[in-house]
């Protein structure tokens, strides 16, 4: 029989900082042993069961359940008095080193290396790393963000998210909008193919050779594509690709689109031919908000499978490429699954809101 104790009460923010031990390349094995210790024990795991998966002791499964008990992550890293090698760096110095990353800048760069920040601070680039390791921190990356001005954003935003959550009855949700500026583009030499120690090669310069726009929409249910390519990217072609949609579909189902703020979905002639096709709804994202649109995610892999690496010697070949895309999704689509439910997105808007006002 396993002793089956109470589960170990874990924040969500200490669960991050231990996952993130254990996945760092330079945290002390120790540290991510007893990290292990005591994410099996978050799980409701016996004693001796985490033990015997961990290859330990039952005393020492117990004893970490209690240090993390008493003082949290950070009595993962410490040792009891007098034991262990003593460290070199001091917990004020580690300290030091997390506040400058966090809150300072180099005086001739945007950003903080390991080199640089070692330099600063006197130690070496090795402890620089394991530290920003063991906290989190990567000054090298950035992901990029905008935050929508649109007065009405929570009331396009509430559209949209209930669209995916909620469809309506007898209808179909179609993700729609334009990859406008697809670039034929031909290598000026042939690419050199991947092998064992080395990835393909692509040069650096290429012929243009003529651009084409993908109008797409994705049926969100069944994640298949519908698309066109066309020279322009004018109102009359956006009617020519409704009348498309108007076609694919049957005539007793209604379509509802979501769609961007461009001027063309908004052209005083495609507000006439919706008047005159009642099934059609048009939703709008709000501006700057071009992620809600999950056909946008479909565009991606398209760039990133098929056209990036590619090389084409006329638009023929490139709208060939684009087609034989879309037929290959067709044929096993995968829908994208929204999770994400308006007040969770609200928050995490308010959020940064709150720290672009205190950072300014």
């Amino acid at each position: 029989m396993w002793d089956v104790p109470q589960a170990l009460a874990i924040l969500p923010e200490q669960q991050r900082t231990l996952e993130a031990w254990i996945a760092a390349r330079n945290t002390p094995q120790k540290v991510a042993f007893r990290s292990r210790i005591v994410l099996m024990a978050a799980e409701g795991k016996a004693n001796r069961r985490i033990a015997q998966e961990l290859q330990t002791s039952r005393p020492t499964v117990i004893l970490w359940r209690q240090r993390f008990a008493e003082g949290g992550p950070t009595a993962l890293t410490e040792e009891a008095p007098g034991r262990g090698r003593k460290p070199r760096i001091s917990s004020e110095k580690v300290k030091q080193i997390v506040e400058a990353t966090l809150h300072t800048k180099p005086k001739a760069a945007t950003h903080w290396s390991v080199r640089s920040m070692a330099k600063a601070q006197g130690v070496s680039p090795a402890t620089v790393q394991r530290i920003w390791d063991a906290h989190g921190l990567e000054p090298h990356r950035t992901r990029s963000f905008k935050l929508s001005r649109d007065k009405q954003f929570v009331e396009k935003l509430t559209d949209v998210v209930g669209l995916y959550l909620n469809p309506p009855d007898k209808a179909v949700v179609l993700c729609m909008d334009e990859k406008s500026q697809i670039q034929a583009l031909n290598r000026t030499q042939p690419s050199l193919p991947m092998k064992k120690g080395r990835c393909g090669t692509l040069t650096h310069d290429y012929q243009r050779n003529g651009t084409t726009t993908l109008f797409a929409a994705l049926h969100v249910l069944e994640g298949t594509v519908i698309g066109d390519c066309k020279s322009h990217h004018r109102h009359q072609e956006f009617i020519q690709f409704l009348r498309r949609l108007d076609r694919e579909f049957p005539l007793e189902l209604d379509l509802h689109l979501i769609l961007d703020n461009y001027g063309t979905h908004k052209h005083p002639k495609v507000k006439s031919w919706l008047a005159r096709h009642r099934r059609f709804h048009l939703h709008f994202t709000p501006t700057s908000s071009s992620w809600l649109n999950l056909v946008e995610r479909w565009f991606a892999k398209l760039t990133e499978q098929r056209i990036r690496r590619g090389s084409f010697f006329s638009i023929k070949e490139l709208k060939q490429a684009i087609q034989e895309y879309l037929d290959d999704n067709n044929r096993q689509p995968k829908p994208f699954i929204w999770t994400a439910s308006v007040e969770k997105i609200l928050e995490k808007v308010n959020r940064c809101k709150a720290i672009l006002e205190t950072a300014h």
